[in-house]
């Protein structure tokens, strides 16, 4: 094999004010990394999380330390054993991803991994999905106003922190009633919230509520009535998490910057289903170059949470269509 030319670069991005119970941005910093071979470059992005303990420095760091035996060869396989779940593994793995299915001439869903994972034969394009469209965390009296702007989406996703929840939910249920609403706490609830706010969530029109307890504390989950189910998120990084959660949650939600890439996501996705889970997949912040990938899990994914880009102010060229919350395959020239 002809040896690669590794390129690693941040990139600064604005996007519309979003808050979460633990944090605010209008901007968020991406590592992209570039691996040409053959006069063919590959390319992906990772989103460092500071609640994962990552920086910029430390994911271009640790993507450098493999320089030289990313530009000697390294597969995939031998990536998800030698560099930890993150960002960093994520921007190399879908890097990897692109650079393959371009060599090989194909679209990335024709390659054999996917297409199998697909259950495909790999020729037709992968069909559009409906994401949800986040609400973020503000006054009951803003999220309502939110809430009729966006009544016309079917699927709403609404950033709760604790106190006023029910407020918030009620104001945002009454301003989009025909919009199916799910939750998610980001680990803001105590067991007192869940205690009295679970009974009245499905009166409000909530399907699934989104990690309702610190990941570290989520063993009371084993103890409590769940009327409605319970997805992991910060919980759930990849698949060696999965023995754990079983008796906690009915959903994980899968985010490539969590498992390390496309490769980890699929397996996780996978293994999840096959151990009786539900299937969420998610994003951080993030442009269309990491939402790609991530739209081949959510071909399998029950609920699609892959809004990142309906919030930037500008984003790649060739980026990811959307037509109100339907989302569409990557072009070639996007990634894939």
């Amino acid at each position: 094999m002809n040896s690669r030319k590794l390129n690693i670069r941040t990139e600064n991005w604005s996007e519309e004010p979003f808050s979460i119970s633990r944090s605010y941005e209008d901007n968020f910093d991406v590592v992209v990394v570039e691996l040409e071979q053959d006069g063919v470059k590959g390319w992906g992005e990772g989103s460092p999380t500071e609640h994962y303990n990552e920086s910029v420095q430390q994911t271009e760091a640790l993507i450098e330390d493999f320089r030289k035996v990313l530009e000697n060869g390294m597969s995939r396989q031998e990536l998800q054993q030698a560099m930890p779940k993150g960002a960093a593994r994520n921007a190399v793995d879908c890097a990897l991803w692109d650079l393959e299915a371009k060599l090989a001439g194909k679209r990335v869903w024709e390659l054999p991994q996917i297409s199998k994972h697909l259950a495909t034969d790999g020729k037709s394009e992968p069909g559009s999905v409906t994401t949800v469209y986040t609400l973020s965390l503000d006054t009951p009296e803003k999220m309502g106003e939110a809430a009729a702007k966006h009544a016309r989406r079917p699927y709403l996703k609404i950033k709760l922190t604790g106190d006023g929840d029910l407020e918030r939910l009620a104001a945002i249920s009454e301003n989009a009633p025909n919009s199916r609403l799910v939750v998610d706490a980001n680990e803001g609830w105590t067991l007192e919230h869940y205690q009295r706010f679970v009974p009245e969530l499905k009166s409000l029109g909530v399907e699934m509520i989104e990690q309702p307890f610190p990941a570290d504390k989520d063993n009371i989950l084993k103890t409590l009535e769940r009327p409605l189910p319970v997805c992991a998120d910060e919980s759930c990084h990849d698949s060696g998490d999965l023995e754990r959660l079983k008796g906690l949650y009915e959903f994980v939600n899968i985010k490539l910057d969590k498992t390390g890439g496309l490769t980890e996501a699929l397996h996780l996705q996978a293994q999840a289903e096959n151990m009786g889970f539900r299937t969420m997949v998610g994003c951080m912040s993030s442009t269309s170059l990491g939402i790609a990938p991530a739209f081949l899990i959510a071909q399998r994914a029950e609920i699609v949470d892959l809004d990142a880009p309906l919030y930037l102010y500008e984003d790649r060229a060739s980026p990811i269509k959307y037509k109100v919350s339907k989302v569409f395959p990557p072009s070639a020239e996007l990634w894939g």
